[in-house]
């Protein structure tokens, strides 16, 4: 017969961790609109009189920036997503449980990686 009792966090633990993961989606949406504004930016630097060759490396430059913003852009909105989703597991109690092992989360990696779903065990196992 499976054990009933679930290995969990407290919920003191899981309430710090809240406001963690609250002030990190905070930022991060705040670096994230930053992001979309700059890439939607028209681009216009007053280049219209400058010699043709130098608006073509601007443009070439700017279109390379334009595609770099833009995967920053996708790759902060799914840390939002995956923070907005941590958020969801400390409402459920099942925050900083490996997902693997069942174990639970090291405070510090949760720390430093607030949506973590694994261990450093079970992360360890996947190589």
């Amino acid at each position: 017969m499976a054990q009933d009792i679930k290995v969990r966090y407290a919920d003191k633990y899981l309430a710090a961790f809240k406001t963690l993961i609250e002030e990190k989606i905070e930022k991060a949406k705040s670096y994230l609109s930053l992001l979309k504004s700059s890439y939607m930016n028209d681009g216009n630097n007053g280049t219209d009189d400058t010699s043709p060759t130098f608006k073509a490396f601007e443009e070439g430059s700017q279109t390379m920036s334009k595609e770099a913003n833009t995967q920053l852009a996708i790759r902060q909105e799914k840390f939002i997503r995956d923070l907005n989703n941590a958020l969801l597991r400390i409402e459920n109690k099942t925050y900083g449980v490996c997902r693997v092992t069942g174990k639970l989360i090291n405070k510090e990696r949760l720390k430093l990686v607030p949506h973590a779903t694994l261990s450093i065990e079970a992360k360890n196992m996947q190589k």
